[in-house]
Parts: structure tokens; C-alpha cells; sequence
């Protein structure tokens, strides 16, 4: 379970799941949305206030604000679902 003011962890699977391709510019822009809102609330959050689950999360979906890509966009990637330059 996510914590409290976080995007939820079945809301982020589900829009890394399904192919950019596929998205409406709509769907884009809110997963965009969403995910900088996600990131800045994580940057915001001290570490020692997050919960185990959240710090998995985090790990997970590449909120540590390093800019290097997420275990996520790694698998999109290599499976050509990405939106980056494998497409």
C-alpha cells in the first residue's frame, strides 16, 4: 500500500503497462502528470517518514530522483513498449 498523498501502486503498474502507442494524448499527458507529482511528492517525503512499502515503491518505480530509468521502464523498454528511443 502507498502512502498517504502517493500515486497508488496498481494505478502506476497499470499505466506502465499499457504500450505508449496505445495511450490518447490524454492518458499521456495524466501518466506524465501523475508521475512528477509522484516523484516530487517522494523528493518532499523524507526517507525516515516512509513506510517499508513505499520505500519498495520507490525503489521499484526509480523515485530515487537520480535520473537514471526505472526497473519499470527498463522491462517496457526491452519488451518495445517504452516511450523512448527504442520505439
Amino acid at each position: 500500500m502507498s502512502d498517504s498523498m502517493r500515486q497508488s501502486f496498481g494505478d502506476k503498474a497499470q499505466n506502465a503497462m499499457k504500450p505508449e502507442n496505445e495511450k490518447s494524448t490524454t492518458e499521456r499527458m495524466g501518466d506524465t502528470f501523475s508521475g512528477k507529482a509522484d516523484s516530487a511528492a517522494s523528493s518532499m517525503q523524507p526517507e525516515s517518514e516512509k513506510s517499508y512499502t513505499q520505500k519498495m515503491g520507490d525503489t521499484f518505480s526509480g523515485n530515487s530522483n537520480d535520473n537514471s530509468d526505472s526497473m519499470m521502464d527498463k522491462a517496457k523498454n526491452a519488451m518495445g513498449m517504452g516511450g523512448g528511443n527504442n520505439n
